[in-house]
């Protein structure tokens, strides 16, 4: 199983590098959880250099998708090399996640048709122009796309990513390595409850 995070040029750290933490906490021999590049090397928006770990290809026949945000989301959705390869996701197949200003690379690949979602505050005005309704939560789910809004807010997309492959007890384990001491049944019921969906609306098991 192949979770893959795009991760592009300008990208931010928080949203790729929490998301790719807390999948790995799952420590299983079947689960491969990559950073998916456009390029060899991508550097962040402060200057972190990282190195591919699959290409958007591989990401693109990958169960499931967190598509993350940076300071040069506006160029990455203008790149056809990009946007074009990124055209083969598919919700039918796999789970898509979006964070931040990924969301509008989401928006601009048809993701989001007629699906309210979340993103930050700086993002919403470029996702509203795409025709998205954008919603005042940290995080929505419709079948088997969803969308979070704020950095910190990574942590959810990797919970409900986590339930929809495998189980809430799994993202439980996995959430309870790195939420704060003291902290950890506060922190662990609200993202179940934030990522929770009618069981009864979803699409069957990827």
């Amino acid at each position: 199983m192949h979770i893959a995070i795009l991760t592009f040029d300008g990208y931010n750290e928080l949203d790729s590098l929490i998301a790719l933490g807390i999948l790995n906490r799952l420590y299983r021999d079947d689960l491969r959880v990559s950073i998916a590049c456009p390029t060899p090397k991508v550097r962040s928006m402060n200057g972190v250099v990282i190195e591919a770990m699959s290409t958007l290809q591989d990401a693109c026949a990958a169960d499931a998708v967190i598509i993350g945000s940076g300071a040069k989301t506006r160029e990455v959705v203008e790149d056809p090399n990009i946007m074009t390869v990124l055209r083969n996701l598919d919700p039918r197949r796999q789970l898509i996640a979006a964070q931040c200003s990924g969301t509008l690379v989401a928006a601009k690949l048809g993701l989001l048709n007629g699906v309210p979602a979340c993103t930050d505050d700086i993002s919403k005005p470029w996702v509203v122009a795409a025709g998205v309704e954008v919603i005042n939560k940290p995080f929505c789910a419709s079948g088997n796309v969803a969308t979070a809004g704020g950095c910190l807010a990574s942590h959810y997309l990797a919970t409900w990513v986590i339930r929809r492959l495998f189980n809430s007890k799994a993202a439980e384990a996995a959430l309870r390595y790195v939420v704060p001491v003291g902290e950890q049944e506060e922190y662990i019921e609200r993202a179940l409850r934030n990522t929770q969906q009618d069981e009864n609306s979803l699409p069957k098991a990827i």
